[in-house]
């Protein structure tokens, strides 16, 4: 994992699967140096490392709330087909936020309820997030696809909408 920051000081966690590391660090460090950003410091206090788990429900009336509260989530927020392609036009979409030991017993309560469950993973939800204009959106939007391009890297976590 490495931590650093997106341009505008908008927080960033690498996951990084590798089977080279000698190969894989530089190529990470390398990508936040040309942003001039680099990885120093921990920033992952500005993240909750929680339990996510996303899915959809085909009656668009279905109450997300009931459904979290029974999941066992601690929170529940609209996923829409525009934030994950997963989702079907019509249906309802929900991100469950859940303690990271009840990842597996909220999925199987979705899924035995009607819901079809799309990612359910570990993951860092950040606390809050900088106000950034577009343009500064844009190049952040840039940066973080850079790191996404580079092969090994599995996830990138960021602070921006």
């Amino acid at each position: 994992m490495f931590e650093g920051y997106a341009p505008h000081k908008v927080p960033v966690i690498v996951e990084v699967y590798t089977d080279n590391v000698n190969r894989t660090a530089p190529e990470v460090r390398n990508l936040f140096r040309k942003g001039q950003l680099g990885t120093g410091g921990s920033n992952k206090f500005l993240f909750d490392h929680t339990g996510i788990v996303e899915a959809h429900h085909p009656d668009p009336a279905v109450d997300r709330e009931g459904a979290a509260i029974e999941a066992g989530a601690n929170e529940v927020e609209p996923l829409s087909r525009e934030q994950n392609d997963d989702i079907p036009e019509g249906a309802t979409g929900a991100r469950f936020l859940v303690d990271r030991t009840a990842v597996h017993t909220a999925s199987k309560w979705l899924s035995d309820h009607g819901w079809t469950v799309v990612t359910s993973e570990l993951g860092h939800i950040p606390k809050n997030y900088p106000e950034l204009t577009d343009a500064q959106r844009v190049e952040t939007g840039e940066f973080l696809q850079a790191l996404e391009d580079q092969d090994d890297v599995h996830r990138v976590w960021a602070a921006i909408r």
